[in-house]
């Protein structure tokens, strides 16, 4: 049975989706025309260049077995799929907004039915409804910031990456709804036919970001220096040690975390390491 993955056509998504399945091995033919299905390097997997707001009730509905689409698009759809996998890009968090005008600082403050602008209406219903306030919905299809300032709202429910956009409206936060990022989704009925192909895509696609942040670290080190270098670079699991033939220095490995490379390669040379080398990693598979 051939499963179908559901991936952004366009958009701030559609290329890191790309990429990520490119670098798991999976890979996409044809990838820079402009079509609505693809083949991919896996012979039962085709992908549907689809609308990111439209994959989750595309999976939902079983037109699609899995999808990449928004954690923040998921809850708004209230559609019925299964999160596999955060993908750790696209990362964003969903706020309300108020004018730096208005004296309003924290949710706490709003009184009376106010009026709320968004593109997401049913998120936005749910946290007011939550927080026990009346409001005035408006849905727009963009530019929400603008909103307050022609007194279509009082408030703006909206996504928000580096906050710059806001505040170059005058806008400030004053409550973050939930933090978002990009998710492998499943349809639910296709999880029990289809369980071991879509756990093998998933694997292999978690394999890639476990990868990311992380770099192989090899050298070579005097066998009286040994204690002190393990404590400097424990990797995942611990170094991995070995003799080196014809020499009293010993061969040392360990999967370290790409920020804390530069800090560990200054000690271990300090401790008498040589022939150090740092390598990328592609993939780690537990």
């Amino acid at each position: 049975m051939t499963l179908k993955l559901a991936v952004p056509n366009k958009g701030r998504l559609h290329e890191p989706a790309l990429d990520l399945l490119e670098d798991s091995g999976i890979g996409v033919m044809d990838r820079g025309s402009r079509q609505l299905f693809a083949r991919t390097n896996i012979s039962d997997l085709e992908i549907i260049f689809v609308r990111t707001q439209d994959i989750p009730n595309m999976v939902a509905s079983g037109a699609a077995d899995l999808g990449i689409t928004g954690h923040d698009l998921i809850l708004e759809s209230e559609s019925n799929v299964e999160e596999l996998l955060d993908l750790e890009f696209g990362n964003a968090k969903m706020v309300v907004a108020a004018h730096k005008k208005s004296d309003i600082e924290s949710i706490e403050e709003v009184e009376g039915k106010v009026k709320v602008a968004t593109e997401f209406p049913n998120v936005t219903r749910k946290y007011f409804k939550e927080n026990g306030i009346d409001v005035e919905l408006s849905e727009v299809s963009g530019a929400t910031e603008i909103t307050p300032f022609i007194g279509m709202a009082d408030l703006i429910v909206d996504l928000t990456s580096t906050g710059i956009t806001l505040r170059t409206h005058g806008l400030e936060v004053i409550d973050t709804l939930f933090e978002t990022s990009v998710r492998l989704i499943a349809n639910p009925e296709s999880l029990k036919d289809k369980k071991k192909k879509i756990e093998d895509i998933r694997r292999a696609l978690e394999s890639v970001i476990k990868a990311k942040p992380r770099k192989l670290v090899m050298m070579n080190v005097p066998n009286e220096k040994i204690s002190n270098i393990k404590e400097i670079m424990p990797g995942m699991s611990g170094p991995t040690v070995s003799k080196v033939e014809g020499t009293d220095l010993l061969a040392v490995q360990a999967v370290v975390q790409s920020d804390k490379v530069y800090e560990m390669v200054n000690k271990a040379k300090a401790e008498g390491a040589k022939d150090i080398l740092v390598i990328p990693i592609e993939r780690i598979l537990a």
